[in-house]
């Protein structure tokens, strides 16, 4: 079974429940949880659909996208102890989430032909900008320009994931690894409070 339909559907899910996350703890009313929610999930993936000339926009084609999304909200309404109660849970699902975005990024521009270097671009455009809009939204400074290792984390797992391509590893095994990866250098990079050198 091919692995990259699921996991663009979970990673949909997840960070449609980071962006209503992100909202409640601010005292939204429902609507406003789940239009960050919605945009969160939508956001990365329809710049680089937007970017590459992809139409319909992968979310407005298959209406499974939006179910997902729907699922993401409702499971951040109805279960938020649970949530909260891994909370990390925002960090947590927008780990998962950049992860997911980032490998399927890079899937999809080299399934329409473009070359290594700017699939992995728009993988990592997928996988960010999402996160950058709904911290946008709800005034804090964007994940992506914080002293954390975010995109970085999404670029080498994008590498990693064309470098495994082009010793042609199977492809389901290709997208876990590279996932994997990226999850882990976030983790590893938060835990040891590691971070990129800064620009003086």
């Amino acid at each position: 079974m091919d692995l990259q339909y699921p996991l663009e559907l979970v990673g949909t899910f997840v960070f449609a429940i980071s962006g209503a996350l992100a909202v409640r703890d601010r005292e939204h009313d429902i609507f406003g949880a789940g239009f960050t929610g919605f945009i969160t999930a939508i956001g990365g993936g329809t710049l680089r659909d937007v970017l590459l000339g992809s139409y319909p926009l992968v979310w407005i084609g298959d209406v499974y996208f939006l179910y997902a999304i729907f699922a993401g909200i409702f499971t951040a309404f109805v279960f938020p102890k649970i949530m909260l109660k891994l909370r990390k849970t925002m960090f947590l699902f927008d780990t998962l989430g950049i992860g997911f975005f980032t490998v399927l990024g890079v899937e999809k521009s080299l399934s329409l032909g473009f070359r290594p270097e700017i699939a992995a671009i728009m993988g990592m455009f997928s996988a960010v900008m999402g996160g950058v809009i709904r911290d946008t939204l709800v005034n804090e400074i964007p994940i992506l320009f914080r002293k954390e290792v975010y995109a970085s984390a999404c670029l080498a797992g994008a590498i990693l994931y064309l470098i495994l391509n082009y010793f042609g590893v199977h492809r389901d095994i290709n997208l876990l690894v590279s996932i994997s990866v990226i999850i882990s250098i976030r983790l590893i990079a938060v835990k040891y409070k590691l971070s990129l050198p800064r620009l003086d």
